[in-house]
């Protein structure tokens, strides 16, 4: 995380969490009162047809009050998904270089198995090749 670089008058202090697409902003400002509350932003970038981009922003406003059980919660509701799904980020299965963790495999059934994804790669390659190779005769020439 890093903190922002301006100085707002209503901000305290801020420090901003880039994660891809996603930017996360939190903001500790003040009250009229003089008394800190929390906002915590997501501006998510999306791109126009034409090139151009915009963001839509989201925000959630957070009090004294309700740190303690908003706390909990995240906890909970964090530990539950790391519990049910692990860790392991399943949208980056979708990206081009993928490779699975295999935590649970013995050493030697993942040599075995990255020998089989190397035969097939090898096998897929060499087809793709045969499927883009214009057969040639001289005698055409």
């Amino acid at each position: 995380m890093e903190e922002r670089k301006y100085n707002d008058a209503e901000d305290i202090y801020s420090k901003i969490l880039r994660a891809g697409r996603r930017t996360y902003f939190f903001d500790v400002r003040s009250t009229k009162a003089g008394d800190y509350y929390l906002t915590i932003s997501e501006s998510k970038k999306f791109t126009n047809e034409d090139g151009s981009f915009y963001f839509k922003k989201h925000k959630i406003y957070l009090y004294k009050e309700d740190f303690q059980g908003f706390n909990d919660l995240v906890k909970e509701m964090t530990q539950y998904i790391i519990d049910e799904k692990g860790l392991e980020v399943i949208s980056e299965r979708h990206q081009k270089d993928y490779v699975k963790e295999d935590h649970h495999s013995k050493p030697e059934e993942t040599e075995e198995k990255e020998e089989t994804e190397e035969t097939e790669e090898t096998e897929e390659t060499k087809s793709s090749s045969e499927e883009n190779f214009t057969d040639v005769d001289f005698d055409d020439i």
